[in-house]
């Protein structure tokens, strides 16, 4: 436990900030998830929305530190290739 306030206070900074990446981090991974899924589908409206939204989502994490930016363009390059793989077919 923290002995001064400074170290109490840092810890209360720490664990709302804890809950709110695990949050935005839940949502980044619901999205890649929904894409995936769509992409597997047949429906090519779904896989264009599912995409944006997926990708709006990784800029959104990179953007506030929740996943590195390399990490984000990488999962970006790599559900794009696969849906444009998938709609080609």
């Amino acid at each position: 436990m923290p002995n001064s306030n400074s170290a109490k206070r840092s810890l209360r900074k720490s664990e709302t900030r804890r809950l709110r990446n695990r949050s935005s981090r839940s949502e980044l991974r619901s999205a890649i998830k929904n894409a995936r899924t769509a992409i597997a589908g047949d429906d090519s409206q779904a896989v264009v929305k599912a995409l944006q939204t997926a990708t709006k989502k990784i800029d959104q994490a990179a953007a506030k530190g929740i996943i590195h930016k390399n990490a984000a363009a990488r999962t970006k390059s790599r559900l794009a290739k696969s849906a444009n793989k998938a709609t080609a077919e």
